[in-house]
């Protein structure tokens, strides 16, 4: 689009369009690299931190905080980051903390000891916290509600996801060259995207919420999350200072509070109060922390099961699981159009469903399993993600004003990243209860199904305060100020 086109775009109402242009899918693309470099940038490291330890010697707690540091920048500061979006700009936010995950991401590639390590993991987590919620709402703002967002969520909800699977395989190639590539592959692949990010990515001109930033709201929010996000990583060892863990969650709580109380005198509220009594809002939330809790929980189990227990390397335990990945080409082909005909939550439900029976296919899991065997399961799993993830992030702004679409985003990554931090803990706490032997990861594979299994039962009150009707192809549009978009 020449800069005259755009000039007059920028003085005329968005034209509602079908069709998609070449630079709407450039812009996409630039947002769906983001997202996936979160998502590569996590799965790598796991496949790495082996290699991590041997070389920098690292203490088993040591290992363990390279992990948890990411989790707590991520968790500590993401509803902060997802209000900073709409107050300073989603794209000002996003192009900032892309450069800031690029520079850390470098740094940790140059770590000579482990608290280099835990802090440049600790940045890089606040950097995804600001940069995730701003690019969702890039998204949803360049594109109309209606068949056109939906196709442009399901691409970028399938980009996300299959930077998880994906990553698993890109970590263990890199991790055979040497394990800081898995660091600096990230800077490569972050300078690729921000230089697009520059030329190509425009806010819409929408308003902005008015009214100042509630600093008093954002240390308590944050302290809040910081601390509940440590005590859950704590959860991993329960025999390692219980009290601590009791108290670090206990003083999350009770800062929560704080917050709540903060927010209803606020003039200028951090998160408006009223978004949390949306019953939707909440199911979509809730639902999204219990998947996430169980897919994390899995991953985790199966990576064990075939590397410590079976005696697979880290390359054969990717390709293993790429079959997963197979929801980067149905997310963005087949779910629009599914959700487009059933509805987001009858395929959500059918997504978190199949889920369930996959985990569920692996119960009687022994050590003289072929891949064969594990297959049904892991097509199922990578299924259910394609059918899943995808209106998990369509639904997390639907309803909601554009001005608090990066809020709504912050809200949906913090119950993904909590998930995935309390299925972690879950399964470690009750293997290690289980005991030694092939019963314990049996008993600790029981936990998934049952989260999954609760996450249908959220859903399905949806469909029950829905009538289980499917959504109208085409959105009526909202009454908004004029804004440009990259769809015509």
């Amino acid at each position: 689009m020449s800069n005259s086109v755009g000039g007059i775009a920028a003085r005329q109402p968005a034209r509602m369009t079908a069709r998609m242009t070449g630079r709407a899918w450039g812009v996409l693309m630039v947002l769906c690299g983001a997202i996936f470099l979160e998502g590569i940038d996590v799965a790598m490291l796991n496949v790495a931190l082996p290699s991590i330890r041997a070389d920098l010697g690292l203490s088993t707690g040591m290992l363990s905080g390279v992990v948890s540091a990411y989790v707590l920048g991520y968790g500590g500061f993401m509803l902060l980051g997802g209000r900073a979006a709409d107050l300073l700009g989603h794209r000002r936010m996003f192009l900032l903390w892309l450069a800031v995950f690029l520079v850390f991401s470098g740094l940790g590639g140059f770590a000579t000891q482990g608290w280099m390590l835990l802090a440049a993991r600790f940045v890089t987590g606040v950097a995804s916290a600001f940069m995730a919620p701003a690019g969702l709402a890039l998204v949803t703002s360049n594109f109309p509600e209606g068949p056109l967002r939906t196709k442009a969520l399901g691409v970028y909800a399938g980009t996300a996801a299959g930077g998880f699977s994906l990553g698993l395989v890109a970590g263990g190639v890199l991790t055979a060259f040497g394990w800081r590539w898995v660091f600096f592959a990230p800077v490569i692949l972050s300078a690729l995207i921000l230089a697009a990010a520059l030329v190509l990515v425009r806010d819409t001109g929408g308003e902005r919420p008015s009214g100042g930033f509630d600093l008093a709201g954002a240390f308590a929010v944050t302290g809040a999350m910081l601390l509940l996000a440590y005590g859950v990583v704590r959860l991993e060892h329960p025999g390692d200072g219980p009290g601590l863990t009791a108290g670090a969650i206990a003083a999350g709580l009770v800062l929560l509070g704080v917050f709540a109380a903060i927010e209803r005198r606020s003039s200028s509220p951090l998160v408006r109060l009223g978004i949390l009594r949306t019953a939707p809002l909440v199911r979509v939330n809730a639902a999204a922390l219990l998947f996430l809790f169980a897919f994390a929980g899995f991953q985790f189990l199966i990576t064990l099961y075939l590397q410590d227990w079976r005696g697979w390397n880290t390359m054969q335990t990717g390709l293993a699981m790429l079959v997963i990945g197979i929801d980067t080409v149905l997310a963005p082909t087949l779910t629009p159009r599914l959700v487009n005909r059933f509805g987001n939550t009858r395929v959500l439900f059918g997504g978190i469903v199949l889920a369930a029976v996959a985990y569920a296919l692996f119960l009687p899991v022994g050590m003289d399993w072929t891949y064969a065997a594990m297959l049904p399961a892991l097509l199922l799993l990578g299924l259910s993600f394609s059918l899943a993830y995808g209106p998990l992030t369509m639904a997390a702004t639907e309803g909601v004003d554009e001005d608090e679409h990066g809020l709504a985003g912050g809200l949906l990554y913090t119950a993904m990243q909590f998930g995935t931090a309390l299925g972690l803990s879950a399964v470690t706490a009750v293997s290690v209860a289980a005991g030694p032997g092939s019963d314990a990861l049996r008993t600790a594979l029981a936990v998934p199904v049952a989260a999954a299994v609760l996450g249908a039962v959220v859903v399905a009150f949806g469909l029950r305060a829905s009538g289980g009707s499917p959504a109208p192809a085409q959105d009526a549009p909202r009454a908004q100020p004029p804004r440009r978009d990259v769809t015509h």
